[in-house]
């Protein structure tokens, strides 16, 4: 019985994974996070952002929030009138819902600081197509996407613990 229950609670796991593989979870600033002294601009500008995906806050609550504003809020560091606070907790999460311009700030003057954020959300890409047999000598090689790597990864991880599981079960 107990077997059965942890099986179905990894297979709603996994399947949970396989839907989410389109999207990705990108966490704003890197290493370093939502904080004071990261230049968001250089961080934006080596990342890829696609409908779809989750920006990922991670600051000290106490300090910080995250505001999504206009671009004129953006550019001028204006607090007030912002279209939505996502702070919540210190790790927050941001769905991206629409292809366009997208920007957030840190009130408190923090934005003064470096504390905002300006992306462009693009369509996903279209998969491309496979070449011809006469195309193959000079096809470069498939791209792998960002958003391959965590779900690949995660449902090699579930399938190697319900293994482990059924085997420890049937011991």
């Amino acid at each position: 019985m107990r077997f059965d229950l942890l099986i179905m609670i990894r297979l709603m796991m996994l399947l949970g994974l396989i839907k989410g593989a389109a999207s990705g979870l990108d966490k704003v600033g890197g290493k370093h996070g939502w904080d004071q002294n990261v230049n968001y601009t250089d961080w934006a500008s080596h990342q890829h952002f696609y409908l779809g995906d989750w920006l990922y806050f991670v600051f000290d609550k106490h300090y910080y929030n995250v505001l999504e504003v206009n671009q004129t809020n953006y550019e001028q560091c204006i607090d007030r009138d912002f279209i939505s606070n996502i702070t919540r907790g210190g790790r927050d999460v941001f769905h991206l819902t629409q292809a366009r311009p997208y920007y957030f700030i840190s009130s408190g003057g923090y934005c003064f600081h470096g504390m905002k954020l300006a992306i462009n959300v693009e369509q996903p890409l279209p998969a491309s197509p496979v070449p011809s047999s006469s195309d193959k000598t000079n096809a470069s090689p498939p791209q792998i996407v960002k958003h391959l790597t965590t779900p690949v990864f995660a449902i090699s991880s579930t399938l190697v613990w319900t293994f482990l599981f059924a085997q420890a079960t049937l011991s």
